[in-house]
């Protein structure tokens, strides 16, 4: 049964037992997990941290330990739907090495696959807008990582008529985790790069894309996710500022930042992320549309919890 019926089976009040299993548990899929949760769906996740295990089967996740000894083809058992959400490394996707056989075989019955991707791998298109069909221009070995891990999931999936849909993320934010934690922490930098931008995308609107995306499966099988302003990052900083009441740090020219290997890569790639594909085959309205609409969310759920 696929997920379009078993979503016209539940409206009709006639349920059935679906597992979506998370392959990596991260900031993103904890997001998905609790918007599944919302709509009483089962909810597994691997980690290779014990003390992270507690606290998942705390949130009312079902915890799986992946150990040294890998993981049991077992794991997919009753499930109907996977987020792959592992990073890649040079010797690729450690859930494509560790699961691609298991995941293949069980073909028949898997509705839904998500594998969680970046935007990273378009490269540096120098500002312009990119979208799904763009030239991939990789500047790092993450994105190249990326790219392989993309090529591997998507050869398994023509194979064997897997329902895969590739996810390219931008920069993610949400509570916890955004420019307003930067100030407060005080590690926020305004650094100029003349003409650069980046995508983004609150956590909440990637999971409710990711959901959206399982009730239409065959539709497409890669989308981007990023809101409707690329913005730069300086602003960010400033308007985070702002919501706070405090001065924002001193605009710094990049090539006065003194920045780390690391951070000089951040800011190799400059590009406009469209999202248009994703709004228009899925009806998807983002509930943050910019970082302005996120960063106030953000603040005024801090302001009124208890």
């Amino acid at each position: 049964m696929r997920l379009s019926s078993w979503f016209a089976l539940s409206t009709l009040g006639v349920m059935t037992q679906q597992k979506v299993l998370c392959l990596g548990f991260g900031y993103t899929a904890a997001a998905f997990a609790r918007r599944l949760q919302a709509q009483d769906r089962n909810v597994a996740g691997t980690t290779r941290d014990a003390a992270k295990f507690d606290a998942m089967a705390r949130e009312g996740v079902e915890p799986r330990l992946w150990g040294e000894s890998g993981l049991d083809a077992e794991i997919l058992d009753d499930v109907t739907a996977i987020l792959i959400s592992t990073a890649p490394r040079a010797t690729g996707c450690p859930a494509f090495s560790e699961m691609n056989e298991a995941i293949a075989a069980r073909a028949e019955t898997l509705e839904w696959i998500g594998y969680l991707s970046t935007n990273g791998v378009y490269g540096d298109h120098q500002g312009a807008w990119v979208d799904e069909n763009s030239d991939l221009f990789p500047t790092s070995d993450r994105a190249r990582f990326r790219i392989r891990a993309e090529a591997d999931w998507a050869g398994l999936s023509v194979a064997f008529g897997l329902p895969l849909i590739i996810f390219r993320l931008p920069g993610i934010y949400g509570p916890g985790r955004s420019a307003i934690d930067s100030v407060r922490n005080g590690k926020a930098r305004r650094i100029q790069k003349e003409g650069q931008v980046f995508s983004r995308a609150h956590v909440d609107d990637i999971a409710a894309a990711l959901v959206a995306s399982m009730e239409q499966p065959r539709l497409h099988d890669l989308y981007n996710i990023a809101d409707d302003e690329p913005a730069p990052p300086q602003d960010v900083i400033a308007y985070a500022c702002d919501l706070l009441g405090v001065a924002p740090p001193p605009l710094v020219p990049i090539d006065e930042a003194d920045l780390s290997d690391m951070g000089k890569s951040f800011y190799a790639d400059n590009k406009r992320v469209s999202n248009a594909r994703l709004k228009k085959a899925l009806d998807f309205t983002f509930q943050y549309p910019t970082y302005r609409e996120g960063l106030s969310a953000i603040l005024k759920s801090e302001n009124e919890a208890p």
